[in-house]
């Protein structure tokens, strides 16, 4: 599947969500509607998996926490806030 007819499944579950839940709910709530969502559409998705970094001479195992891996290939990041700041971002760029 190309990336943007799976950004397009994600984004259309996305606001399904959305209208249906509306603002405010916790980000978990968020992150099992999506993978629930996108289930039901055949998306293969992998929730809070752990990544590794390296820094210097040491292997950090779970540096960091995908919220949901959609396809091996789209990572996203659920964010439960009014205004997403410069960290938000920060804590899904590639290293």
């Amino acid at each position: 599947m190309e990336m943007s007819e799976l950004t397009g499944i994600v984004l259309d579950a996305c606001i399904k969500i959305h209208t249906e839940i509306g603002p405010g709910c916790f980000e978990r709530v968020y992150e099992e509607a999506l993978n629930y969502e996108l289930a039901k559409r055949k998306i293969r998705v992998e929730r809070q998996l752990a990544l590794p970094i390296e820094y210097e001479e040491i292997f950090i195992e779970d540096a960091y926490k995908v919220d949901l891996l959609v396809e091996d290939k789209l990572v996203i990041e659920i964010k439960s806030v009014e205004k997403l700041s410069p960290i938000h971002f920060k804590q899904a760029e590639p290293i």
